[in-house]
């Protein structure tokens, strides 16, 4: 856990792209709010390796998403049920099922078609939201936080020097 936020303490002091932290976050999010094992997660991890994103970030993303998953299992349930039960969807949903490709994919479930709903729906927030406060951190608070008598004294432990071995400092 520590060199897992050790990187993420380094992505947010390099000179990364704050766009590219919150992208992370973002598709953590989707990850961690939507049941593990569907295969729109397979395509997310897909994306999230192939165009390069923090990983420190992508995964404490998917981490801390799939803890407040449990709590909002309830919400995504009801608004999978509200979209599944739509009478004018009703068609949609019925040659989906007929197909084992949408079958597989399982959106015909409420927990995973609401979670999918409610995540895409809160990505641009969170994306403009986590570039916001990388963004602020680099500006304001990076500079100041290292001057504090508690990082001077941090810096003698091993949190950091597991940070600066992950830095290459």
């Amino acid at each position: 856990m520590l060199t897992l936020l050790a990187r993420l303490l380094r992505a947010l002091n390099s000179e990364s792209g704050a766009w590219a932290l919150a992208i992370a976050f973002v598709l953590g999010m989707i990850m961690g709010f939507t049941p593990l094992w569907r295969v729109h997660n397979l395509l997310i991890l897909l994306i999230a390796l192939l165009f390069r994103v923090n990983l420190s970030g992508f995964i404490l993303s998917f981490v801390i998403c799939s803890g407040i998953a449990y709590l909002l299992d309830p919400v995504f349930h009801s608004v999978g049920f509200a979209i599944l039960s739509a009478e004018s969807w009703q068609p949609v949903w019925q040659s989906m099922y007929e197909s084992a490709f949408w079958r597989v994919v399982q959106f015909h479930h409420t927990i995973t078609l609401g979670s999918l709903v409610l995540s895409i729906a809160f990505a641009p927030v969170l994306a403009l939201v986590s570039f916001w406060i990388v963004s602020q951190y680099r500006k304001r608070i990076q500079a100041w936080f290292n001057r504090l008598r508690i990082v001077q004294a941090m810096k003698a432990n091993r949190f950091w020097a597991i940070y600066t071995e992950l830095r290459g400092s």
